[in-house]
């Protein structure tokens, strides 16, 4: 019995599922083998080892049941039909062994092939003359070549066939040479065949791990993709929304005016918010066969004066400089996105975190030169101040996106505390490069 080891584990566990799709149902692959070599190699045997007068039983030829000076096929078994019979029943027997053998291959595809190599060896002992093709075997040594079970099949196969090819000698069996070249050939295009599917279904497989990776990277992507624009919309409005209802509840007595007109800001902020989120949820209904233009324009840096002007009107002094206006070419659009977010988040935080009375936003272009690339640089810095004793700047859900924003499109963005000389508050830096410049 051939050593067990470690890398041959899958002979007694259901291979994995996911091989190249089939011409069959997985229940015709299941029973295919065992029917097929059941109607070809059993009646192929019970009828070619019946004994009659014409054919008489070649079981009497093997020495062990014949007279020292009785010739080959004399009269020991022509006198004992008992005998015939029990020779015809054992050969049908060992044609039946495989068949039925086959029917536990998926999960023990090693034991099956070494069983079914040891009934064909031991049928091919008995009816040498016969020539019925070893049908079970074929399928049982491609199925152990392809479930895993190679050292199985190798050491199995081959020691029942050199066994064979002794016992055959030793019992003085007519096992002609052309039989042996013949059945080592075919034994061997059986073994070419199993290990030709089992390479195809290797790569089948490796070709679908890698298309789930990358439908799973996919997904993944447009998740925080979605996440991000999600929290974008949300936590600029809700903030808005926040600060103005504190207005609204604060002056609703004394000064119902300007009440009014801090509930009417609500309005108009939660309406926008609506339509941005209905933007988001209307591409994550759409399938990949509606093609056309979002239901809603993306921001840009058009859009940065009037989403300045907002956080104005919660009370913020917000200083805003661009040198974007003097500039030869235009942002490319996934660039004005980012900058627009980062400039949303980063004023949010301010409104939500920093006691901060004024904040000052400044975009810079970098010139390009030689073959170097300039980018875009924003810098968004408040005069607020911290709790005493407070640590480090950690990175939230705001933080983290905008450095995402800025790193999908091979920039930077750094958090950083300014010194009590400088104003004190916070720093937000982004730089977010051109395209490559070629020479």
């Amino acid at each position: 019995m051939p050593p067990h080891s470690d890398s041959d584990a899958a002979w007694y566990e259901p291979a994995p599922s996911g091989g190249p799709p089939g011409l069959l149902p997985r229940a015709g692959r299941l029973w295919f083998p065992v029917v097929t070599s059941f109607v070809v190699q059993v009646p192929l045997v019970a009828l070619l080892t019946w004994p009659t007068r014409n054919r008489p039983d070649r079981f009497a030829d093997m020495p062990m049941f014949r007279g020292d000076d009785q010739p080959s096929g004399g009269a020991v078994f022509d006198g004992l039909p008992g005998l015939q019979l029990a020779g015809w029943l054992l050969a049908v027997t060992l044609a039946v062994i495989g068949p039925l053998a086959l029917i536990g291959a998926r999960r023990f595809a090693g034991p099956v092939a070494a069983i079914t190599a040891a009934a064909a060896g031991a049928l091919i002992l008995l009816r040498p003359d016969l020539g019925v093709p070893a049908v079970a075997l074929a399928f049982a040594i491609a199925l152990g070549i392809v479930r895993g079970a190679r050292v199985w099949v190798y050491t199995s196969v081959g020691t029942a066939w050199i066994t064979t090819i002794a016992l055959a000698a030793v019992l003085e069996r007519d096992l002609h040479p052309l039989r042996i070249a013949g059945t080592t050939l075919a034994l061997a295009l059986v073994m070419a065949a199993g290990e030709g599917i089992r390479h195809r279904r290797d790569r089948f497989r490796d070709l679908r791990r890698t298309a789930d990776a990358r439908r799973l990277s996919a997904e993944q992507r447009e998740r925080v993709r979605i996440a991000r624009e999600l929290h974008d919309v949300l936590a600029h409005s809700l903030s808005q929304i926040n600060v103005q209802a504190g207005v609204g509840l604060h002056l609703i007595e004394s000064q119902p005016e300007r009440a009014a007109e801090a509930l009417a800001s609500i309005k108009s902020t939660s309406k926008n918010a609506l339509e941005e989120v209905r933007t988001v949820l209307g591409i994550l209904r759409s399938t990949p066969d509606e093609v056309g233009a979002p239901l809603a324009p993306q921001p840009d840096l058009a859009g940065l004066p009037a989403l300045i002007e907002s956080f104005r009107r919660q009370g913020l002094a917000v200083e805003f400089t661009s040198e974007l206006n003097a500039a030869e070419e235009k942002p490319p659009v996934a660039t004005q996105l980012a900058l627009y977010r980062i400039v949303q988040e980063a004023l949010t935080n301010v409104l939500r975190h920093a006691r901060a009375a004024s904040v000052r936003v400044r975009l810079s272009v970098d010139a390009t030169t030689g073959t170097v690339s300039g980018g875009y640089r924003l810098s968004v810095t408040d005069d607020g101040s911290l709790a005493p004793g407070a640590g480090p700047l950690l990175p939230g859900g705001g933080l983290l996106g905008m450095r995402e924003r800025a790193e999908l499109l091979g920039g930077s963005l750094q958090v950083l505390r300014v010194s009590a000389e400088q104003g004190g508050g916070v720093r937000v830096e982004a730089m977010i490069p051109r395209r490559e410049v070629r020479p």
